[in-house]
């Protein structure tokens, strides 16, 4: 079963969905240095087959008492989503920059609320599509620089099908997470979409070399499986379990903010002007979404 939402505070899963973010920002550019040397399917293959062995060795005991039937179902649903996310993802990026991928994929916080309306019943307020909107222009601000063009070429139209799964996932997580084990949910979820992209790889695509893969590209593998895949989507499944799916995709979509913050403090970017801006309009953004709705309930129930 799920974390009680009484025992934990509400403000920690927040936390897990910023780290989430945080290490993704940080991985950015490893997984564009990446597909230049391991295909799409095979990448997919590779971190998410050996994410769900990470965790299976942590949550051994755990995966034999409650792995039943209906874990088996759920899990496998989020890996077919993950498959595809991921998988396309990682195809947009070897036609598009990694500054265009970053914002197209950050579309998935305006699907989030109207998914949510669609197949949960929760209607989205105009608190959630505004803090959306004003997201995904910060995230638009941060990631897009002057020779970037709002285009659609074929990587660009495939990455923002890719955002659709991202949306899918949040969903389906918020569907499922309160009568699953969200940790079981989540192995079964790897080893699923590791053995599509398995699938795929061999059908489509020729198999890396991977006895002349340059040592960079191996700790890079070693990085997207076991920080940027295991934690991480630990972190998300486990957040987005105890968070409304509209606040918890908004705050997955900073990790634009947090990989444009470690390429200055790392790296000696420059700070300019348009990433302030693009920084100030993603916290506006988790401001409207997140203190505006509270303090418009204190007011009303002040007036009551």
């Amino acid at each position: 079963m799920a974390l009680s939402h009484f025992t934990t505070p509400r403000w920690i899963f927040k936390a897990f969905l910023l780290l989430a973010a945080a290490i993704w920002g940080l991985g950015t550019v490893v997984i564009k240095d990446i597909v230049d040397a391991v295909p799409p399917a095979w990448l997919v293959t590779i971190r998410f087959f050996f994410a769900g062995i990470i965790l299976a060795a942590f949550i051994l005991p755990r995966l034999r008492r409650r792995l039943d039937a209906s874990h088996l179902r759920v899990g496998a649903l989020l890996g077919v989503i993950l498959f595809f996310e991921y998988w396309l993802n990682s195809l947009g990026l070897t036609d598009t920059t990694a500054s265009k991928s970053a914002f197209l994929t950050s579309c998935y916080c305006v699907l989030v609320p109207f998914l949510g309306w669609l197949f949960l019943r929760r209607r989205p307020t105009r608190f959630n599509v505004m803090a959306a909107l004003v997201c995904v222009v910060g995230v638009g601000f941060i990631s897009l620089s002057s020779a970037d063009t709002l285009t659609l070429g074929f990587g660009d139209g495939i990455t923002l099908v890719s955002a659709l799964f991202v949306a899918l996932e949040v969903i389906t997580v918020a569907r499922f997470a309160s009568t699953h084990d969200i940790l079981v949910l989540t192995c079964v979820q790897f080893f699923v979409a590791g053995l599509l992209g398995f699938g795929g790889a061999l059908a489509v695509e020729p198999m890396p070399d991977f006895a002349r893969l340059a040592p960079g590209v191996w700790a890079g593998l070693a990085y997207l499986a076991a920080g940027a895949s295991c934690v991480t989507i630990v972190l998300q499944n486990t957040g987005l379990a105890h968070v409304e799916p509209a606040q918890g995709s908004l705050l997955l979509a900073t990790e634009s903010v947090f990989g444009t913050a470690f390429a200055i403090m790392l790296l000696g970017d420059a700070l300019t002007l348009q990433l302030v801006i693009g920084f100030a309009l993603v916290f506006c953004a988790i401001v409207i979404s997140e203190y505006v709705p509270l303090r418009r309930a204190q007011k009303e129930a002040g007036r009551g």
